[in-house]
């Protein structure tokens, strides 16, 4: 899509619950561009099951994935951005659910929870090498992370916790997130920006 659009991109395949993978792909994108100026920490995934319900498996994963995950890519970049001398932008993606708790995703919350904090903690660390680290905190967003949702009836209650009743396009997040990696938004470091249409001040 991006090369249709006119664009240069380059896909590696990566599992971000492994660091030298992800370390890879840096490499990878280093190679292939001359730098490393933006790195977004976005895979995520989910499992919805009662507290009492869950297998340590799931919320292994669930944490491997959505706070290792952001680890393994705030150090690669980070490294790297230090090692080429690139005051780079960091963003990671944290959620509503970093704020407030709701039932059957303890793992998720974990996780959203973790990010926020690491978000924080890393921009105070790269903030000497010109790095700035930033977060996003969407709200229901549609895109197959939700799908479980949907297939149990769920997609009226997604919609209704946004101030303006839908759910979120994954373009308003994408806007947010490239406004977040230019010159315009220099003065925002260390903070999680919500893109929530209201979601967390509506509880």
């Amino acid at each position: 899509m991006v090369e249709e659009a006119g664009g240069e991109a380059l896909f590696v395949h990566t599992n971000v619950a492994r660091f030298e993978e992800v370390e890879a792909a840096v490499d990878r994108a280093v190679e292939a561009y001359g730098s490393l100026n933006v790195m977004f920490n976005n895979a995520g995934t989910g499992h919805y099951a009662p507290l009492l319900d869950h297998e340590p498996g799931d919320y292994e994963r669930v944490v491997r994935v959505n706070q290792f995950g952001v680890y393994h890519g705030i150090l690669a970049a980070g490294r790297k951005m230090r090692d080429l001398g690139v005051a780079g932008t960091i963003v990671n993606t944290a959620s509503v659910y970093s704020f407030y708790a709701t039932p059957g995703v303890f793992g998720y919350h974990a996780a959203k929870g973790a990010v926020k904090i690491m978000t924080q903690a890393a921009a105070l660390e790269l903030a000497p090498f010109g790095i700035r680290v930033v977060g996003v905190a969407p709200g229901a967003v549609d895109t197959p992370i939700i799908q479980g949702y949907k297939d149990m009836g769920m997609n009226d209650l997604l919609a209704n916790a946004q101030m303006r009743r839908r759910i979120i396009a994954p373009e308003a997040i994408a806007d947010v997130v490239a406004l977040l990696c230019t010159d315009e938004a220099d003065a925002i470091n260390g903070s999680v920006v919500m893109a929530d249409d209201g979601n967390a001040e509506f509880k």
